[in-house]
C-alpha cells in the first residue's frame, strides 16, 4: 500500500500542500498587516483632520500635521514588528532567541544612544503640550531667537544678529516663550534728583497715551501705560519704571518708539536726563565735613 502511495506521489502531496497552506497563512497574516496599517493610518488622518477642521492658526495646524506622523510612524514600526514575528512563527523559526537577541542588543544600543532617544521623546512632549512652535521667540539652553524649525530631535532658532542655533531637544529643561498671548515692553527711565518725579510720571503718561492714539502704535498697544513709580535711586538718577501691555512680539519696536518720544517730550519739559557724575571731597577732616573740590576756569591764553 505504502509503495502504491508513494508510487502515486502521495507524500510529495502531502508535503506540498503544507507548504501551500504556510504560504497561504503568512499571505494571510501580511494582507491583514498591510489592511490594519492602512486602517489605521486612515484613522489617524481623519482623527488629524476633524481636530484641525476648526483651526484658524497655520502654526497649529502644522503641530497637528507633525504629531499625525509621529503616530503614523509609530503604528506602522508596532505593526511591521508582529508581522515579522507572526511570519517568522509560521517558517518555523523559533522567535525567543531572536527576541532575547533583539533585547540585549537593544540594551546596548540604548545605552549607546541613550542622548538620542532622550531628544526624541523631550521632542515627543514639546509638540503634544504646545510649548514651542515656529515663529516663536524664546530662550531654551542659554540661547534666544525666532523659532524657525521644531521637529522631534532638534529645534533651529536665529537670534538678533542673524546666528542660527541647533538646540537638541534632551538639552531643553525650561522654555521662555516670548510669544504667547500678549507681551510686557518694560521701561526704566532715569530723571536727575532735582527734578519732580510727579511732572516725569504725569509726561511719561502724556506720551504713552499719545503713543495709543497713534494709527500705527495703536494696535500694537494692548492696554493704556502703566506705570509702577520710583523703582530705585541710582547713582546718577531716580530710575522710574512703566510698561506697555502689548500684542506677542511687539515689545522691542513700542519700548525704542516710546524711549525716542519720551526723549523728545523731556526735552520740552525742560525734564533733565542725566549724565553719571561724582562729585569729590579733599581727604582732610575724618567727620566727613572736608569741603568740596573748588572748580576754577583756566585763563585764557593772551594773543599779541
Amino acid at each position: 500500500m505504502e509503495k502504491m502511495l508513494d508510487s502515486l506521489g502521495f507524500m510529495d502531496y502531502v508535503e506540498w500542500s503544507e507548504e501551500l497552506s504556510t504560504l497561504l497563512r503568512i499571505l494571510l497574516i501580511v494582507a491583514a498587516a498591510w489592511i490594519a496599517l492602512g486602517v489605521l493610518n486612515r484613522l489617524i488622518r481623519t482623527f488629524r483632520e476633524r481636530i484641525t477642521r476648526d483651526m484658524d492658526d497655520r502654526e497649529q495646524i502644522k503641530r497637528a500635521e507633525t504629531l499625525g506622523r509621529v503616530f503614523r510612524y509609530t503604528v506602522s514600526v508596532i505593526v511591521t514588528v508582529v508581522t515579522v514575528i507572526l511570519v517568522l512563527s509560521e517558517l518555523g523559526i523559533a522567535v525567543a532567541p531572536i527576541l532575547g537577541a533583539a533585547g540585549v542588543v537593544g540594551v546596548a544600543v540604548g545605552f549607546g544612544a541613550q542622548s538620542l532617544v532622550k531628544d526624541y521623546f523631550a521632542g515627543f512632549f514639546i509638540l503634544l503640550e504646545n510649548q514651542i512652535r515656529q515663529g516663536d521667540v524664546v530662550g531654551i539652553a542659554d540661547k534666544a531667537g525666532l523659532v524657525e524649525v521644531v521637529t522631534l530631535r532638534y529645534v533651529r532658532l536665529r537670534d538678533y544678529e542673524g546666528n542660527v542655533h541647533i538646540v537638541s531637544n534632551g538639552l531643553i529643561t525650561t522654555v521662555t516663550n516670548m510669544s504667547r498671548g500678549f507681551a510686557q515692553a518694560v521701561v526704566d527711565v532715569g530723571v536727575a534728583y532735582r527734578e519732580d518725579t510727579d511732572e516725569a510720571v504725569r509726561v511719561m503718561r502724556e506720551t504713552g497715551a499719545e503713543m495709543r492714539a497713534d494709527p500705527a502704535f495703536g494696535p500694537k498697544i494692548l492696554d493704556d501705560l502703566e506705570v509702577a513709580g520710583v523703582d530705585k535711586w541710582d547713582d546718577s538718577a531716580v530710575i522710574l519704571r512703566c510698561r506697555f501691555k502689548v500684542a506677542p512680539l511687539e515689545q522691542w519696536g513700542v519700548r525704542r518708539e516710546f524711549l525716542r518720544r519720551l526723549k523728545h517730550a523731556f526735552d520740552e519739559h525742560g525734564i533733565e536726563i542725566p549724565y553719571p557724575h561724582l562729585t569729590i571731597y579733599a581727604g582732610v577732616a575724618k567727620d566727613g565735613t572736608a569741603p568740596a573740590f573748588a572748580v576754577r576756569e583756566a585763563p585764557q591764553a593772551i594773543t599779541g
